[in-house]
């Protein structure tokens, strides 16, 4: 399986070598939020930050997953539309190749997104104080994080009627870390929104990635922002497998 995947796997990263601009969009719009919520809504909103750059560029990176999965459903769906796998069903390789080289796929353009995204970060002024332990704790969060999403994003990639269906999933994911605690303080928000706020992974996660950043103390929050991660990416996982074995049957 692990030699099927990695074939696989070159052969769509190679797609992504000709098709840049797919990073480039998908980096595109988060960079664009940033500098709005910076430069505009920025000096409005009180966060008790010292940096509102620092405050938000954790949602802004949530945001970036959620639009580059969208390519993954689009590439996905592609290749159903066009019969390849039926062609991949005839050789002798490993049915889970196929899905898993999607997924490994998304996660590599995804991981290219976001470094793209910290480094404009820096240049509107980010700055971290945190250790290596740190920055790999924030990059295993992502990595789950994007896995988890990517999963889900192939569930549409097999079932959508249309290009358009299969990328339109990723919009609700995109607005999520908006109804969090990623660019306003919860407490600033209405009692029901609060609720939804205070219990949805976005918050969790951005919470975690932002003290991380800041070498403050975790907590709890870590294991809540994993357990998102673990659960969804389990049940994502499930379902689209499922999804993949009755498509291909």
């Amino acid at each position: 399986m692990i030699r099927d995947t990695a074939t696989l796997l070159s052969r769509s990263l190679r797609h992504i070598a000709r098709s840049p601009d797919t990073i480039i969009t998908t980096a595109i719009m988060p960079v664009g939020f940033m500098l709005l919520f910076v430069y505009v809504f920025g000096g409005a909103i009180r966060t008790g930050s010292d940096s509102y750059v620092n405050y938000q560029l954790p949602g802004i990176l949530l945001i970036t997953i959620a639009s580059g999965i969208a390519y993954t459903a689009y590439r996905l769906f592609l290749d159903l539309q066009s019969g390849i796998f039926e062609r991949f069903q005839s050789m002798p390789i490993a049915r889970s190749a196929v899905l898993w080289a999607h997924v490994l796929t998304s996660l590599v353009a995804n991981l290219i997104s976001l470094v793209v995204v910290v480094l404009v970060a820096l240049v509107m002024g980010f700055r971290s104080g945190a250790n290596f332990w740190a920055w790999l704790g924030v990059a295993g969060i992502l990595v789950l994080f994007t896995l988890a999403l990517t999963w889900i994003a192939v569930i549409p990639g097999l079932t959508a009627k249309s290009v358009d269906g299969a990328s339109a999933f990723s919009y609700p994911l995109i607005f999520l870390p908006f109804i969090s605690s990623a660019f306003v303080p919860t407490d600033s928000m209405p009692g029901p929104v609060r609720a939804f706020a205070e219990h949805q992974p976005a918050t969790a996660i951005v919470n975690t990635i932002r003290d991380l950043f800041a070498q403050e103390p975790v907590g709890n929050g870590v294991w809540i922002a994993l357990g998102w991660c673990l659960g969804v990416l389990v049940v994502a996982y499930v379902l689209a497998t499922l999804t993949y074995r009755r498509k291909i049957a």
